[in-house]
């Protein structure tokens, strides 16, 4: 199974914006900057926008939805998840998984059928949407659900995936698949599932290529889509290895160990060799691959965006990528942005 064609190049060709900040990650925004980001966003040329019902227990999803109420609804694309549910509860904490100032619900775990659904139903009311673009099933790992993970994984994969082929095909949504930020999950589930695209978060950047060997030759060969989150991996690559604030390096979203530290230092030197800089590198760095169709970072305003968009469109010079490769500061086997990479034979269409 894989995207359609016209939804395939759609991605590609547009710059992304990933919804966590619009729902109060780490900090607040309030309704109003949040929905004239996305509002910014979508003038500046993006067209495609990631949400969750995770992200502040409903107000990304709410907060996007009316952000793009006046737009075309063909002239976008939404992406949003399914694995939690939220129950209404009136004394819900109001800071919860790293978001502040959430709705008033709390998180229950359902990849079953009937919880894929009511979650679909239940995102497409809080986006005052009839049908989303792609969904993707949210953070069935092990480190998320620890014991309970070979339950939950059964659920998703007898009953969860099933459910959204059906959903494919009546059309309520354009495509599907997982959204995590583990290589292993990701390997288990395309053996036993046909999925059309993988949202995988902080495993095919400058400091982690851990979906390289095989995974990312896997998506190629079966014509899944990889969309690439967390590119900067929660922050050392957008601000190096020695923030200027001089705060704790993140890597991951937790303190970077020293390894990745030296590792990034010893890739800032190149980048100040070749006055490229370090998030440029990072937000360009996964499209040589081939087989990722989409670099999705997040903002929290107009200027975020835009310095991301000017880090996209940064001219790097192929021997900035070469020199990466030659001093072993990437893996040796990454393809490098800009090098020809001959289309990967697909398997047939089962």
């Amino acid at each position: 199974m894989s995207l359609s064609e016209p939804l395939r190049a759609r991605l590609r060709q547009s710059p992304g914006l990933g919804g966590a900040p619009l729902g109060n990650l780490f900090r607040p925004l309030s309704d109003r900057t949040a929905i004239a980001l996305v509002r910014y966003a979508h003038a500046a040329g993006a067209r495609y926008f990631d949400t969750a019902p995770h992200y502040g227990h409903g107000r990304s999803e709410r907060r996007l939805g009316d952000a793009l109420r006046d737009f075309a609804r063909d002239d976008y694309l939404v992406s949003t998840k399914v694995g939690r549910l939220l129950d209404p509860r009136a004394d819900a904490p109001a800071d919860q998984h790293g978001y502040v100032d959430t709705l008033p619900f709390v998180q229950r775990y359902d990849y079953t059928a009937k919880g894929v659904r009511r979650s679909l139903a239940d995102s497409l009311q809080r986006l005052g949407l009839a049908r989303v673009d792609l969904v993707y099933v949210h953070d069935i790992d092990r480190a998320t659900h620890d014991d309970a993970h070979p339950r939950r994984l059964a659920d998703a994969l007898d009953s969860g995936f099933p459910a959204l082929a059906t959903l494919k095909a009546e059309g309520t949504i354009g495509g599907y698949g997982l959204g995590v930020n583990d290589v292993e999950i990701c390997r288990r589930v395309l053996r036993h599932a046909d999925v059309d695209v993988i949202l995988l978060a902080g495993r095919y950047t400058l400091a982690d290529q851990s979906a390289l060997p095989e995974l990312l030759p896997e998506c190629d060969r079966r014509g899944v889509a990889l969309v690439l989150g967390g590119p900067f991996n929660s922050g050392i690559l957008a601000t190096g290895a020695r923030p200027r604030d001089g705060s704790v390096p993140y890597f991951n979203y937790a303190p970077a160990p020293r390894a990745i530290v030296e590792r990034v230092a010893a890739i800032e030197r190149v980048c100040r060799e070749f006055a490229v800089p370090l998030p440029a590198a990072a937000l360009q760095f996964p499209l040589g691959h081939p087989a990722v169709t989409c670099v999705l970072p997040g903002a929290r305003s107009a200027a975020e965006f835009d310095e991301n968009l000017r880090r996209a469109r940064y001219p790097i010079p192929a021997r900035f990528w070469r020199a990466l490769r030659d001093r072993h500061l990437i893996d040796a086997r990454a393809p490098l942005p800009g090098e020809h990479h001959p289309p990967a034979r697909q398997a047939p269409p089962r």
